[in-house]
């Protein structure tokens, strides 16, 4: 039995600092989103008042945006503008993703923000301009951000079935920098208000102005909307190619044809039609539906990219025999003529796709980026660049996990993700 001599000897026990365990829970995460948010909620709630919550709030917007957790990036985003309410970059993002996943109250809520960041940038003094931005530039971004925040603050308005003072923003945002999506959002408002002559004369100015990107739509659509308006208001198509030529040549820039995005209606995966590198034939990913899907995006120019390929097939040639568990490298390079002779030389093995939009979806923005899908197409495992040393055990240690989880996995950290359309 120890004396009390001896016992007063033994060393204290102290408790981890809170920068410790902080640290302690983002290291355990390595580069598991989803574990990730699970940790730091967890941290959130023992430190409810840390100073470090601006910093922790950034990174759980960033990772369940990754997670497509759009409801809970929602919620941390707008905890950070109330601590920061001086930091437009995170405000722009909450307008943003209220403005897509939000309800009444939410764009309510992204009016108001909006309109701060509008006077915030009205009242930006030029003492604040880069010595080495010229006057002309800066005053140009001035006006590209305010009507830019114009228009998205006129779709709230229109989402609140406020008519009017959506079309105050539309015409100001198109009166600062004249652009398709303002001209197309005046003929939808003109046309259900039975002005013909007016959506005529917007839609003829979207055409000439549209590169379809920006919350415009193509050509092609705008073609349809007004031909429609000019036959109501005509009765025929006769005199409509002159006025949009006159259209084109009196607009004050000229919008260049984009390259289509594809799957651009895509929602979730299992809407996606992804093209085989190979041949072009079509992938579709509702036919992965109950499987486990793992997808390596991956681009040409990335070095890291073809340090993870050997590891990524070892792992996949382990699965070969199971088909409920089906492995793909989606590429994302710009220039697509470049993949295929890269893909030659190298010659791997894995099934190679063009990403056609899912790194979009999944907001892939580093390479390379491994992800693997639940069977119900929900995303139970992300990691950003890898560690080569330790990917092949964490990817497959996921993958086991996931495969076992079944549909609807009570232990899954990403189960919980509900993507809103």
């Amino acid at each position: 039995m120890a004396t009390p001599a001896a016992i007063d000897k033994q060393p204290i026990q102290k408790e981890p600092t809170e920068r410790q365990q902080l640290q302690k829970a983002i290291e355990e995460a390595a580069n598991d989103r989803a574990a990730l948010v699970k940790n730091l909620e967890a941290f959130l709630k023992k430190f409810p008042e840390t100073s470090e919550r601006p910093q922790i709030y950034r990174a759980l917007v960033e990772s369940s945006l990754q997670l497509r957790d759009f409801s809970r990036a929602v919620d941390y985003s707008e905890r950070l503008v109330s601590l920061k309410p001086d930091d437009v970059s995170n405000t722009v993002l909450t307008i943003q993703l209220l403005n897509r996943y939000g309800d009444a109250p939410g764009y309510r809520r992204a009016v108001f923000y909006c309109s701060r960041v509008l006077e915030y940038v009205d009242h930006t003094p030029q003492t604040e301009k880069s010595p080495r931005v010229s006057v002309d530039d800066w005053e140009n971004s001035k006006k590209r951000d305010t009507s830019s925040l114009l228009l998205v603050r006129g779709d709230l308005y229109q989402k609140l079935n406020d008519s009017a003072n959506a079309r105050k923003d539309f015409e100001a945002s198109y009166a600062l920098i004249p652009n398709a999506t303002a001209a197309e959002r005046l003929g939808a408002l003109a046309e259900l208000n039975k002005d013909l002559n007016t959506a005529i004369q917007q839609y003829a100015r979207a055409f000439a102005l549209t590169d379809g990107t920006n919350g415009a739509s193509s050509r092609a659509e705008l073609r349809k909307k007004i031909g429609n308006v000019w036959r109501l208001a005509r009765g025929s198509e006769d005199g409509l190619g002159d006025y949009l030529l006159h259209a084109f040549d009196a607009s004050l820039t000229a919008g260049s044809a984009a390259k289509p995005a594809r799957n651009p209606e895509g929602k979730e995966p299992y809407d996606f039609v992804l093209r085989k590198v190979s041949d072009g034939s079509p992938v579709r990913f509702a036919d992965a539906k109950g499987k486990v899907v793992v997808l390596n995006f991956w681009a040409t120019w990335c070095g890291p990219c073809r340090e993870l390929e050997p590891l990524f097939e070892k792992v996949a040639a382990r699965y070969a025999t199971k088909p409920d568990v089906v492995f793909y490298a989606l590429n994302c390079d710009d220039d697509e003529s470049l993949v295929a002779p890269f893909l030659a030389d190298e010659k791997p093995k894995t099934p190679a796709l063009f990403a056609d939009g899912m790194d979009r979806l999944l907001r892939v923005n580093s390479f390379p980026t491994t992800v693997i899908l639940d069977r119900a197409g929900k995303i139970a495992f992300r990691e950003d660049g890898f560690d080569p040393d330790g990917f092949e055990k964490s990817l497959s240690v996921a993958i086991e996990r996931t495969v076992s989880a079944g549909i609807t996995p009570a232990s899954n950290a990403a189960s919980s993700v509900t993507p809103k359309p």
